[in-house]
């Protein structure tokens, strides 16, 4: 293909399904856009979409564009995103993902790495999705659960998260507190949401306490945390971020079955930068004293 104008703006038409989409990306005018499109359905002598009155729609032939397309971008950005990580000093952009849980030990360490290395902007991504290391969406992955098996990253222990059963000073005057598991079943419960969790803690919960008796559920770790506070039930959160409140207390001793593992997570291509490896000695030294 002479001219791969006419290929981003086909690609671009296909995932917007309007012109004017296409070109809001591209930052052309929408003739342009158009101008692309007959152009290349000339030069291959096929028709590569539908024209109706709500858009484009792409043919069998403009679907094979736009699978060809979307490998050759994310191909790019995988490049991109290596090139990235390359430089011999600690500047530019850091980026770290984690669960967001996690944000009050992270967040402190990256402020600090930052005020270090002036040059640094840092971008912290959280959320349930993982971030794809080999198309440079991160730099360093703080991942939990089993050891991350993707190919080409590089996997480090990192730390084991202590995680406990709390309640709130307020659930204890009100309901009691266990004075072991077997008193379990004449308490309430605050748990995860999501049944297949395969978070050892919360195994452990479904197969310890009757259903009906986890009566407060909650789709992550911060509304957890605050019907735990408020009340609801008995809970599970990580040991170091219930020390924190001194209205929360720990109901009986944790198991070891409990905890979690976290790892950290680097793509190979950029392990060994620099800046990459500035931040893990640093990450690896601020942890020790997290969990303390």
């Amino acid at each position: 293909m002479d001219n791969w104008d006419e290929v981003k703006t086909a690609y671009q038409v296909a995932r917007m399904g309007t012109v004017s989409g296409a070109a809001e990306i591209l930052g052309v005018h929408h003739a342009t856009v158009i101008r692309h499109i007959d152009a290349i359905e000339a030069r291959l002598g096929v028709k590569l979409f539908q024209r109706h009155a709500r858009g484009y729609t792409p043919t069998d032939a403009g679907e094979d564009l736009l699978r060809v397309a979307q490998a050759t971008e994310d191909q790019f950005n995988q490049l991109v995103g290596r090139m990235k990580g390359r430089g011999d000093d600690v500047s530019g952009e850091l980026v770290v993902t984690s669960l967001a849980s996690l944000a009050p030990l992270v967040v402190p360490a990256l402020s600090e790495f930052q005020s270090m290395h002036p040059g640094l902007i840092v971008r912290y991504l959280t959320g349930d999705r993982l971030f794809r290391l080999e198309y440079g969406e991160a730099h360093v992955a703080i991942r939990a659960g089993a050891a991350p098996d993707q190919p080409d990253n590089v996997v480090q222990p990192f730390i084991e998260q202590e995680v406990g059963l709390f309640a709130s000073k307020s659930y204890i005057e009100r309901r009691g507190k266990p004075a072991s598991i077997d008193e379990f079943a004449d308490h309430l419960f605050v748990g995860t949401d999501d049944e297949n969790s395969r978070a050892p803690f919360s195994k452990w919960l479904r197969a310890t306490v009757p259903a009906e008796a986890i009566a407060f559920r909650c789709t992550n770790n911060f509304c957890l945390r605050e019907a735990v506070l408020a009340g609801a039930g008995i809970g599970f959160m990580a040991r170091w971020e219930a020390s924190r409140d001194p209205e929360l207390v720990e109901v009986i001793e944790p198991l070891p079955e409990w905890f979690g593992k976290l790892w950290l997570v680097t793509h190979v291509d950029l392990h060994r930068t620099t800046k990459v490896q500035a931040f893990l000695s640093f990450l690896k030294k601020e942890s020790k004293g997290w969990l303390s």
